[in-house]
């Protein structure tokens, strides 16, 4: 059995994962590999599991956030819902 590099669960499911640099993690489930590997929004926090939005200096989880934190003219949708 392996060990979750996250949690620190001894179970026989568990996989690695291998990442650029040769660095590489063993979890128990996506939900602990994403705690580990997916970025941070910079601006609410929340991990971004999906494409996010990256600007020259952070990542966001949505264009919401991109607005809030930086000046990014970035939106969710086409076309712009009024007000947005």
């Amino acid at each position: 059995m392996a060990i979750c590099d996250t949690c620190g669960n001894d179970y026989d499911k568990a996989f690695t994962v291998t990442w650029g640099d040769d660095k590489s993690a063993t979890f128990d489930s996506i939900e602990c590999a994403a705690a580990r590997l997916a970025p941070e929004c910079a601006h609410c926090g929340c991990r971004i599991l999906g494409h996010g939005i990256e600007t020259p200096d952070a990542i966001f989880c949505c264009a919401h956030c991109a607005r809030k934190d930086s000046n990014a003219d970035v939106n969710d949708r086409y076309p712009v819902p009024a007000g947005a």
